[in-house]
């Protein structure tokens, strides 16, 4: 057999842990076990793993329990998160969630990566259980602030290959750089399948996609943070893709999980 075809078992007693409110007793074993047993579908070794338990204490969230993990794969990571009206059955669909992720994984990669779209069966697009979006704290929008800030190299993808790293990392939406382009573009779910947006939209430019993909021809809209953030709650929506002020780069202002904002921005 070939060690790339042997399973190889993750210790449970090595995945890192964090909590965050009320989570009932037991439930941080049954996740490490969870996620261990989940790993032992995948061929490539995990080196890292981290579960992450959190309740809710508002009554008007239908589903205050929320599960995610992620795992460094051989130098790849994968994410899964779920949400349920009890902790036992986050736990059980994030495991669900995450053995589809580690099966799909290295095959579909290496097809998408071989820029070979109609090799990939796609199964990673549908084969996972239906995902709700993790519940926010419905914050005040005087006491909302922008509590987190990300600034790194956005990767150069090809839509697929943004598609396939947003399911295997579980966003939502997923902002990178388009390979044929060279446009910043944030890549979402909608209803019929995909949709890219892009500072400058160059849809003649882009090469062969195989998910089913719309485009907006729609420029970014050129704000200060602090206009994305009006803008935000404006609109109502998770998050606002900008072409920043100052730097002219694609920026993505979203809602986070506490109430409180989260902006991502490229390094220069």
């Amino acid at each position: 057999m070939n060690r790339r075809d042997t399973p190889i078992a993750l210790d449970p007693a090595d995945i890192q842990t964090e909590t965050r409110g009320a989570v009932p007793t037991g439930a941080i074993d049954e996740a490490r076990e969870t996620v261990a047993a989940s790993a032992g579908v995948s061929h490539e070794p995990v080196l890292y793993a981290r579960v992450k338990l959190s309740t809710s204490a508002n009554p008007a969230v239908a589903r205050p329990c929320a599960a995610q993990a992620n795992l460094d794969v051989n130098g790849r990571i994968i994410r899964a998160q779920a949400v349920a009206e009890s902790m036992h059955q986050a736990i059980r669909l994030l495991g669900d969630r995450l053995r589809t992720r580690l099966r799909r994984t290295s095959r579909d990669w290496e097809d998408l990566r071989g820029r070979s779209p109609q090799n990939v069966d796609q199964e990673w697009r549908h084969d996972s259980p239906p995902r709700r979006s993790l519940p926010f704290f419905p914050r005040p929008a005087e006491e909302r602030r922008i509590a987190r800030r990300k600034t790194y190299e956005l990767a150069w993808a090809t839509p697929d290959e943004a598609a396939f790293d947003m399911e295997q990392l579980d966003y939502d939406y997923h902002l990178f750089t388009e390979v044929d382009t060279g446009q910043d573009s944030v890549i979402y779910r909608e209803e019929a399948g995909y949709r890219l947006a892009q500072v400058v939209p160059r849809p003649d430019r882009l090469g062969p996609v195989s998910v089913p993909l719309t485009i907006s021809t729609t420029p970014a809209a050129v704000l200060t943070v602090e206009e994305a953030r009006e803008r935000l709650e404006a609109a109502g929506l998770p998050f606002v893709f900008f072409a920043d002020a100052e730097t002219g780069r694609g920026n993505l202002l979203y809602h986070r999980y506490d109430g409180h904002y989260g902006l991502i921005t490229p390094s220069r």
